[in-house]
C-alpha cells in the first residue's frame, strides 16, 4: 500500500467504518475496545455474531476470533513497512463454514475471493484519502 504503516494500521482499527470496504459486512458496531458486534449478508445469507480482539499491537497486527453467533472464526492482520511511505498488509484466516452452500462456496474459493477482494478494496480506500479516518493504537 502506498502509506505509512501507522496510517494503514489505524485505519484497520476503524472497525465501523468495514461495510464501506468489505462486500456482504453491512454493519459493525463496537461495544469496547475489544468488542464488536457483526451484522453481514452473503450470498443471500445473514448472520449476526460477536468478535473479541484477542491481540493487539500497533503498527503491527491484529488477531480475532468470534464469540458468539453461527459463524466460526479466527484470524489475524499483519502490518509490514515496507519504507517509510509504502507497507505491506497481509491477512490469515481460518473459518469453518456451516451449511452445505458456505460449504460448497468454500471449496469453490469464494471466501478467499472476497477476503483479496475486500484487501485491493481497503488498499484504495486508504490510498485516495492519503489518511486513516481515526486510530485505536492501545495494546490489547
Amino acid at each position: 500500500m502506498g502509506v505509512p504503516i501507522s496510517t494503514a494500521y489505524n485505519q484497520w482499527t476503524q472497525f465501523e467504518d468495514f461495510p464501506k470496504l468489505m462486500d456482504g459486512v453491512e454493519e459493525i458496531t463496537q461495544t469496547d475496545d475489544r468488542h464488536n458486534h457483526w451484522k453481514t449478508k452473503i450470498a443471500g445469507v445473514s448472520r449476526e455474531f460477536d468478535t473479541e480482539i484477542v491481540d493487539q499491537v500497533p503498527d503491527d497486527h491484529v488477531a480475532w476470533r468470534t464469540t458468539s453467533g453461527d459463524v466460526k472464526q479466527t484470524g489475524m492482520v499483519r502490518f509490514e513497512p515496507i519504507d517509510a511511505t509504502h507497507t505491506r498488509v497481509m491477512m490469515e484466516m481460518d473459518f469453518q463454514p456451516s451449511g452445505t452452500a458456505e460449504k460448497v462456496g468454500d471449496m469453490a474459493g469464494m471466501l478467499d475471493r472476497q477476503v483479496k477482494g475486500d484487501l485491493k478494496r481497503f488498499k484504495h480506500f486508504i490510498e485516495e484519502r492519503g489518511t486513516s479516518t481515526g486510530g485505536y493504537r492501545g495494546t490489547l
